[in-house]
């Protein structure tokens, strides 16, 4: 028997497709079936449960009746309203010059939740408080109480006066190449003592600053001395008293050498105190090229009470400046943390809208050690931000929160959302 021709090409196609459409429409109908078995299922056990809740929900009117009835024979029956059905008093907010700007901040307290934090941002042209939002003990205040207290370590933000007091020596300037030992993040006694022809990792003064690499500052702060450290603090507004003490005296201390001396330099200890009132009067100094002065407030920042936690008018101190080149040497410094350092990951454009961020010079210094007063782990950022297009556009900024068990946004992150804020309104 002869075998058959095999059929055309485009036939045997069009049978496929034929077969391949017929084979579709086959799972397409047993997927419509499963789905509407699944329906009447969901549909079975929605009534069910719809059932149960008007059972439980009609058991619990009743019980309720019954103890009303009990509690009204007995006594009178006390209602208690729980914090979310409570309105947030916002007087303080209302009470300040840039009531939107201070209406985010309560709005990140109340977001991210940490134990303690103030947030607060400074015009840096007047040098005027724009806006500050405070929480305190799980609470939202109307009263900035840390905003002049001291009693907050200063953690790395120290490492500021470390290279103002270098570059003021004349010994370093910001691309000058110091030994780093060991952990860039540790300090022992061992990191400070540096071989003869060492030939090890080095890294320059503007990067181990911006990445709070305590050994190399605390190298730096050993060979300039204690005396220029002592000067450069004051120029900074430490260890004085202020008028009204608003803010109250912060505390710089270095031994004149050992191993306490670097502790200083690189903010590796409590005793260093600082208040955020003080540390926004420093990013401003530094951005503005001008003497240390204190934020000042119109009310006093007064907040919805009568006392005063800033000066109500600018307060002439005459405390000397620093020289040209150590302004420029913080002022690079502070801008590397932002594009090299510590803050690249949470002030950027994922914080920060890139139209806004292009148009943005942003400096800062982090820093992060535990305390006792409030109790908790600190989490400081002090920086600024101007614009290019704009420079009379410029503000300084400081976040300092305190965590206890549990770490909720870092400072540097809640800075930059500030910061998108009030460049785009601005």
């Amino acid at each position: 028997m002869r075998p058959s021709k095999p059929l055309p090409r485009n036939i045997r196609l069009i049978n496929r497709a034929i077969l391949l459409v017929a084979v579709l429409f086959c799972i397409l109908q047993c997927s419509r079936c499963a789905f509407q078995k699944d329906d009447e299922n969901s549909e079975n056990v929605t009534t069910k449960n719809e059932k149960v809740l008007s059972d439980s929900a009609a058991t619990f009117d009743t019980l309720s009746v019954k103890n009303s009835a009990i509690n009204s024979s007995s006594a009178p029956a006390k209602i208690s309203v729980s914090d979310s059905s409570k309105k947030p008093d916002l007087s303080h907010v209302y009470a300040q010059r840039d009531t939107g700007l201070a209406h985010m901040m309560d709005t990140y307290l109340r977001r991210f939740h940490p134990d303690n934090a103030l947030y607060l941002v400074v015009n840096a042209k007047t040098n005027e408080i724009i806006a500050w939002g405070e929480r305190k003990d799980s609470t939202i205040q109307t009263e900035p109480d840390f905003l002049s207290q001291a009693t907050f370590p200063a953690a790395s933000l120290a490492k500021t006066i470390t290279i103002a007091a270098a570059f003021e020596s004349k010994r370093y300037s910001i691309h000058s190449e110091v030994p780093l030992i060991g952990s860039a993040h540790t300090l022992y006694k061992r990191q400070l003592k540096v071989p003869e022809n060492y030939c090890g990792p080095i890294s320059a003064v503007h990067l181990a600053y911006a990445k709070s690499f305590n050994p190399p500052i605390a190298l730096i702060g050993m060979n300039v001395g204690a005396k220029r450290l002592k000067s450069a603090a004051e120029k900074f507004g430490f260890n004085r008293n202020f008028p009204a003490g608003i803010p109250e005296r912060s505390q710089y201390s270095p031994p004149d050498s050992g191993y306490g001396l670097a502790e200083v330099a690189c903010g590796f200890t409590q005793s260093t105190t600082l208040s955020p009132l003080q540390a926004a009067g420093i990013a401003r100094a530094i951005l503005m090229e001008k003497p240390f002065e204190i934020p000042w407030e119109k009310n006093g920042a007064r907040g919805s009470g009568s006392k005063n936690h800033a000066p109500t008018q600018p307060i002439a101190l005459g405390i000397e400046r620093f020289s040209e080149n150590a302004y420029i040497g913080l002022k690079q410094a502070m801008l590397a943390t932002v594009t090299e350092g510590t803050s690249r990951k949470h002030i950027s454009s994922k914080n920060i809208s890139r139209k806004v961020f292009s148009d943005l010079d942003i400096g800062g210094k982090t820093g992060s050690l535990d305390g006792e007063n409030p109790k908790g782990r600190y989490d400081w950022f002090m920086g600024f931000a101007k614009s290019r297009s704009n420079p009379d556009k410029a503000i300084a900024i400081v976040v300092m929160q305190v965590h206890g068990r549990f770490r909720t946004q870092v400072a540097s992150q809640v800075a930059a959302l500030l910061i998108n804020y009030w460049a785009k309104e601005k």
